[in-house]
């Protein structure tokens, strides 16, 4: 399983060393401020996607030194919104409780881990608080055991759900992703009723709003 979550003093200092802080327009002190107002164990500092959504924290990604990606057929990224399941607080800044990367899960499709994961009292993750998991533990993306993000979805104009499903895994370098993409994290998308055997499900147990 990835790494255990640093402290959230920790946290703080590592989205404004990556300046995370500036692109969604908050000061340093505001996220430094919210981690010394909790004690929460296990917790990820997590900052509204209103603020920073998935396109500006996309590239911020990183492992083995591969800056991460967002697939060239996903142009429409920040219009995946929380769902009802994943309702948001309003503050600018939250707590996430009890995230997992839903390996248990894996070669379930969408369509089956939603009422599972509900059923467990858990929210599935949306896909920026997937990628600020992993900003935080890059190893929590592994070979074989990546996660889908299913607490954002697209709604069409007719207000159906758009098929697709955010997930987040590492790239094979293969077709339109190139092959300098070899090895990097990236942001993509798999149909709702479809099973992948290295694809979990991110939860979470609670959301805490701070400030």
């Amino acid at each position: 399983m990835p790494s255990t979550l640093p402290p959230l003093d920790q946290q703080a200092e590592r989205l404004i060393e990556l300046g995370v802080h500036q692109l969604a327009g908050l000061p340093a002190e505001a996220l430094r401020a919210a981690a010394a107002s909790t004690h929460t164990p296990g917790a990820l500092l997590t900052i509204h996607e209103k603020y920073a959504p998935a396109s500006v924290l996309a590239p911020l990604l990183s492992l083995h030194g591969k800056q991460g990606f967002i697939v060239t057929d996903m142009t429409d990224v920040d219009q995946f919104l929380p769902t009802e399941h994943s309702a948001l607080p309003d503050n600018s800044l939250y707590l996430l409780e009890g995230v997992d990367r839903g390996d248990d899960m894996a070669n379930w499709s969408p369509d089956e881990a939603l009422p599972a994961i509900i059923e467990a009292q858990h929210t599935p993750l949306t896909l920026t608080e997937g990628i600020h998991w992993l900003l935080q533990c890059p190893d929590a993306l592994e070979r074989g055991k990546c996660f889908m993000t299913i607490g954002s979805r697209l709604r069409k104009p007719n207000g159906a759900l758009d098929s697709r499903t955010p997930a987040l895994w590492i790239s094979n370098g293969t077709g339109r992703d190139g092959r300098d993409n070899k090895n990097a994290p990236k942001v993509g998308w798999c149909w709702a009723g479809n099973r992948h055997t290295w694809l979990g499900f991110a939860s979470a147990s609670n959301r805490t709003p701070l400030g």
